[in-house]
């Protein structure tokens, strides 16, 4: 099963994995990339589906949101300002960027993950992208060079089934990107690393530093479709909503030069045993995340979290049973038929939660 992103709402792929274990059709291995790898390390850590449901809304996960903070960096015209430049600028990934310093918000050193108790009933494999530059490249001229090896965290049994695979990207139809050919497997980082390495970005986050190394998240392969088929017979993933075409496309093309639409296009025609669509999310979970407020006054852009820890259960809550009831829609349709594009903004209605 592939847990492709989320951001925060990655509440959504606990509430899919319960419907799949109750109908009996539970994954052996979860394919996690940014917010989703937060979602793989709760269900590994925590068998039992009832008690993942619990630590989504867990008093923890709320501190976690909480202690979030918008950085220095998070001046409102000035990142308008960076926004304009890449959504009006045509190049692939330009220039070395700097994922050490220009992101807009801190994540806490410590991630809500609860302890492990019992044994894992799912393998996972956790992707990032190691950075092959250095805080003295950023600014310069890339040319042709790849700034980026993704990066699959993973146990022994799932690395014997990538070992010696390409990375997906490396496919020249995805232009001239800044990703290299070779696929790194790593075995050594726990998986709480790993999803910690996984959420970085590019625009929210700073890079991850473990080990000696620097990694950009999942968002180097949201979309790992090709590395979910060699790990897997069947293959479960979501039909996913077109991506923010202000802000995130740009900063596709802009950091790893790569083409987010036709990689959303690709991923989401290339043929899986089972399609869960999460397609209207973003209008029916509309609130039940972490919101950007901007406040004008003093320029910046800041995190508004839920306001009592009541409406952020709720709001959690919300998001498992999302996931749950779009996971029993996939199970009563017939094996590979596609879910057809939901229209949201004309017939999905939001879920009912509590309100500021």
């Amino acid at each position: 099963m592939v847990l492709g992103g989320g951001g925060f709402r990655f509440g959504i792929y606990i509430g899919m994995y319960a419907a799949l274990r109750q109908a009996g059709k539970a994954p052996d291995v979860l394919l996690a990339s940014c917010g989703g790898a937060i979602a793989a390390a709760i269900i590994h850590h925590l068998p039992d589906p009832e008690a993942q449901r619990q630590w989504l809304s867990s008093e923890e996960m709320y501190q976690f949101w909480c202690s979030l903070r918008a950085t220095d960096s998070a001046a409102l015209l000035g990142t308008l300002l960076r926004a304009a430049k890449r959504k009006l600028s045509s190049a692939s990934a330009p220039v070395i960027p700097d994922l050490f310093n220009d992101y807009l918000f801190e994540i806490p050193p410590q991630l809500p993950f609860p302890a492990a108790s019992g044994t894992s009933e799912v393998d996972v494999a956790i992707i990032g992208g190691k950075l092959l530059f250095g805080p003295e490249d950023v600014g310069q001229r890339r040319g042709q060079r790849k700034l980026y090896a993704e990066t699959i965290f993973c146990n022994e049994r799932a690395a014997a089934a990538l070992r010696g695979m390409d990375s997906p990207l490396s496919d020249a139809r995805w232009g001239e990107h800044a990703v290299a050919r070779d696929m790194l497997i790593d075995g050594t980082v726990p998986v709480t690393e790993a999803a910690r390495i996984s959420i970085s970005d590019m625009i929210y986050f700073r890079s991850a530093h473990y080990a000696g190394n620097e990694y950009i998240g999942g968002v180097v392969d949201l979309f790992p479709v090709e590395i979910a088929r060699k790990l897997g017979e069947e293959v479960i993933m979501e039909f996913k909503e077109a991506f923010d075409q202000v802000f995130s496309i740009p900063a596709w093309r802009t950091v790893l030069g790569v083409d987010g639409n036709a990689r959303l296009r690709y991923a989401n025609s290339h043929l899986a045993d089972m399609r869960i669509d999460s397609s209207d999310v973003s209008v029916v979970l509309e609130k039940q995340q972490l919101q950007q407020k901007i406040d004008w006054l003093r320029n910046r852009i800041e995190l508004q979290m839920p306001p009592s820890y009541d409406i952020f259960a709720q709001h959690m809550r919300d998001q498992w049973q999302y996931g749950y009831e779009r996971a029993q829609e996939a199970l009563a349709r017939p094996p590979r038929q596609q879910p057809l594009v939901r229209r949201a903004s004309k017939y999905s209605k939001p879920l009912r939660s509590i309100e500021p």
